[in-house]
């Protein structure tokens, strides 16, 4: 299949490796642009324990003076791929979640106690599922610096448009609500609506796919477990039907 990717940087060069390696094509055009600009401190002061719902977050703490003192503490993250980025920077207590923000929620309460100390979640600027407030509920104390943004892309590319236009497109890789929302947009934009119900739109859950409410009724592919590894399988169980 014709793909394009828009996972934001470095993300989308890797992904797009990884999708070539089995066959595909791919056009890498991310959306949004990583920032750590007036990014909120970390301070770890009464933590006992983190949260990493996004890798950005840990490459945010990368390059932060808390790093040193953050290794000493246990690392709740969303799932595998978070989990390979903790350990790489050092962390050795690293609980996995099983790919959702809300699947962590039960894995703190069963494994915390709301009186050892603070929760740090490491946010970014825009969060598809309050973390904080569910853990809050059950009487957890969690500080949420937000410490990377993500820019929204303004346009897509001539070669991207052009690809729509001459119908090399045959799916789009959505991996966030927010993403989905700056496709939607921009689709608008330059009038492309036509070239839609020709491309499947792979979106690793249904939040996102509702961000694509604005586009009307879309062609879309849903893995059946939210990881990039569930959201490849899906594409290559799409692209043998489209061979077919």
């Amino acid at each position: 299949m014709h793909l394009l990717v828009t996972r934001p940087e470095p993300d989308a060069m890797k992904l797009a490796g990884r999708l070539e390696q089995n066959g595909h094509d791919t056009i890498v055009e991310p959306l949004m642009r990583l920032s750590f600009e007036d990014a909120d401190p970390i301070d770890l002061d009464g933590a006992s324990a983190l949260i990493a719902t996004s890798r950005n977050a840990l490459r945010a703490l990368r390059g932060s003076p808390a790093l040193a003192a953050a290794r000493n503490v246990p690392i709740f993250v969303v799932g595998k791929a978070t989990a390979t980025e903790a350990r790489n920077m050092g962390f050795e207590r690293i609980l996995v979640g099983a790919g959702r923000a809300a699947d962590l929620v039960p894995a703190i309460a069963a494994t915390q106690d709301s009186t050892d100390g603070l929760l740090v979640h490491l946010a970014g600027d825009t969060l598809a599922f309050d973390i904080k407030s569910e853990l809050e509920l059950l009487g957890f104390r969690v500080l949420q610096p937000t410490v990377y943004r993500m820019e929204a892309a303004q346009a897509f590319s001539p070669s991207t448009i052009d690809a729509f236009t001459d119908g090399d497109i045959e799916g789009v890789i959505l991996m966030s609500p927010q993403t989905a929302r700056i496709y939607a947009h921009l689709v608008a934009r330059y009038r492309l609506n036509y070239a839609l119900p020709k491309i499947v739109h792979f979106c690793m859950s249904s939040a996102i796919v509702r961000g694509l409410a604005a586009l009307g009724e879309v062609p879309v592919a849903i893995p059946e477990r939210p990881t990039l590894d569930g959201l490849l399988a899906e594409i290559e169980l799409t692209a043998a039907q489209w061979d077919e």
